[in-house]
C-alpha cells in the first residue's frame, strides 16, 4: 500500500468543562475513570478556518488506495472506516429496525481497563458503539497551558489530565475501535458544568467554537504535543470522523448548535432528555438525546446514563454499603431492559445509552450495561450502531414515515404491515 504525506492546516490552540449534578457527572481521575476566546476562534457565521471541521464525507472523491498521513502524523486517512453498515429506506409494510447506541462519554482507557473490556464485549455481541472522546486526554499534563477553557484560567479543567501511559493506551484503543466499525465522536475538552459560573451551560456560541476547534487540536496534534516518535498515526481523519458529540453534563445545546451547523456536523446528543421516541432534527441537525425509560418498580422514569442511576441510588456519590450492590445492579439492568422492551415490542423507537468508564458502586453499572448489551444485541431485528451509523439510517428514510413515526408512544405497536405505506 501507497503512504504519502499530506500537510494540512491546523489550529494548536492554547486553551477545561465542569460537572452537572444529576445528568453526566464524569470521574475526576483520568484513572478511573470576561468571555475569552482562544487565539484563531472564528466567529460564528463566518467560514471555518482551513482544517477546522470541514464537513468532508460525503463530498469527497473515492479512496485512491493511498494512505494520507495527516500534518505531524497523529493522525491519517486510511479509507473509508470498516464494518459499516449500509442504510435501506424502510419499504411498506415493513417493521423498523430496533435501534441501539451504547455510548461512552470521556472515552480514557484508564487503569481498570474498560474501554478495551467493552471493545471485546461488544465484539461478542455483534454491537458497534460510539466513543465520545473528551480532547485533554491525548494531551499530557506537562502541557496543560496548550488548553485555553472558556471562562476559566488557562490550563485548568475539572477532570484530570491524563497520564502519559492512560494517553499511550487510549491511543490504542482508539484505533482499534475504528478498525472495529465504531465512532470517535467528542465530548469536548474540560467537563466544566454547573453550579461553576462559567459552565457550559453559560457558553456563547463562540465560546463553543473555541472549545471545539480545541477538541480538534488535540486529537490532530497529540504526537507534538506528547513528543512520542514510536505510535503509529490514528488510522482516521478527525475533519471526517467528527460529525457529532455530546456536550458535558448536557449543558448548552443551545448554543452549540449553530457551532456544530457550521462545522458540518451531523447530529447532536446533548439533549437532557425526552420520551422514548423517534428522533427529529435541531436547527438542520439530527437530535439524539438521552431518553427517560421507566425506573424499576417505582412511578417514574430515568434518564438512560450510568450516573442518573447513581444520583437515584446513593445520592449521586459512590455508597460504601456493598450489601445493596446486588440490588442496585439489578435496578439497573432492569431499568435498561424495562425501556428496550417497551420500544422493541411498541414502536422501535432507537434507545441511546449514555455511560462513563467508572467503577462506582463496585462497578454495578459497567456490569448492568454489559449485561443489557449482550442480551439485546443479539435479538432478532435489534442493531445496535453508532450514532453515526444512527444518523446514516435516518437520512435515507421517507421524512413522511419519520413524521409517521413519531406519533406513535414509545409502547404503542401497530398494525406495521399497514402502518408504513
Amino acid at each position: 500500500m501507497t503512504v504519502r504525506t499530506t500537510r494540512r492546516t491546523t489550529l494548536l490552540l492554547t486553551g477545561g468543562i465542569a460537572i452537572a449534578a444529576v445528568l453526566a457527572l464524569v470521574p475526576t481521575s483520568p484513572g478511573s475513570g470576561g468571555h475569552p476566546v482562544a487565539a484563531g476562534a472564528t466567529p460564528v457565521g463566518t467560514a471555518p478556518s482551513p482544517g477546522v471541521g470541514q464537513p468532508s464525507a460525503s463530498a469527497t472523491p473515492p479512496w485512491d488506495g493511498k494512505v494520507d498521513v495527516i500534518g505531524d502524523g497523529s493522525t491519517s486517512y486510511t479509507g473509508p472506516e470498516p464494518k459499516q453498515p449500509v442504510p435501506q429506506k424502510l419499504k411498506p409494510g415493513e417493521k423498523p429496525p430496533q435501534f441501539v447506541v451504547f455510548s461512552w462519554d470521556g472515552a480514557l482507557e484508564g487503569d481498570e481497563h474498560l474501554f478495551s473490556h467493552f471493545l471485546q464485549v461488544a465484539e461478542q455481541s455483534n454491537a458497534q458503539m460510539t466513543f465520545f472522546l473528551s480532547g485533554i486526554y491525548l494531551l499530557p499534563n506537562s502541557k496543560r497551558y496548550l488548553y485555553q477553557p472558556p471562562q476559566h484560567p488557562v490550563g485548568t479543567s475539572a477532570i484530570d489530565f491524563p497520564t502519559d501511559q492512560h494517553i499511550r493506551d487510549t491511543l490504542t484503543q482508539l484505533r482499534q475501535a475504528w478498525a472495529d466499525g465504531d465512532e470517535i465522536g467528542t465530548h469536548f475538552n474540560g467537563h466544566f458544568c454547573a453550579p461553576d459560573p462559567g459552565s457550559g451551560g453559560t457558553w456563547s456560541s463562540a465560546d463553543w467554537l473555541s472549545e471545539t476547534k480545541q477538541a480538534y487540536s488535540f486529537v490532530e496534534n497529540w504526537k507534538t504535543n506528547t513528543g512520542y516518535t514510536d505510535i503509529p498515526p490514528l488510522p482516521f481523519d478527525y475533519q471526517r470522523e467528527l460529525v457529532g458529540g455530546r456536550a458535558p453534563c448536557l449543558e448548552g445545546q443551545k448554543n452549540l448548535l449553530p457551532v456544530e451547523k457550521q462545522l458540518g456536523w451531523r447530529y447532536d446528543a446533548s439533549s437532557p432528555g425526552d420520551f422514548q421516541i423517534w428522533p427529529t432534527k435541531a436547527d438542520g441537525i439530527w437530535n439524539f438525546p438521552l431518553e427517560e425509560i421507566p425506573y424499576p418498580n417505582q412511578n417514574f422514569q430515568v434518564l438512560t446514563m450510568d450516573f442518573n442511576f447513581l444520583a437515584n441510588q446513593s445520592g449521586g456519590n459512590p455508597s460504601d454499603d456493598t450489601s445493596k450492590y446486588a440490588g442496585w445492579e439489578k435496578e439497573a439492568r432492569d431499568g435498561y431492559l424495562n425501556g428496550f422492551e417497551r420500544a422493541y415490542n411498541g414502536s422501535r423507537a432507537p434507545m441511546f445509552i449514555g455511560n462513563h468508564f467508572e467503577t462506582w458502586n463496585g462497578g454495578i453499572y459497567m456490569q448492568a450495561v454489559e449485561d443489557v448489551m449482550r442480551t439485546v444485541c443479539t435479538k432478532p431485528d435489534v442493531r445496535c450502531v453508532s450514532f453515526k451509523e444512527m444518523a446514516d439510517w435516518m437520512d435515507v428514510q421517507d421524512p413522511k414515515v419519520l413524521s409517521q413515526l413519531r406519533t406513535l408512544d414509545p409502547g404503542q405497536a401497530p398494525d406495521w404491515s399497514t402502518f408504513i405505506k
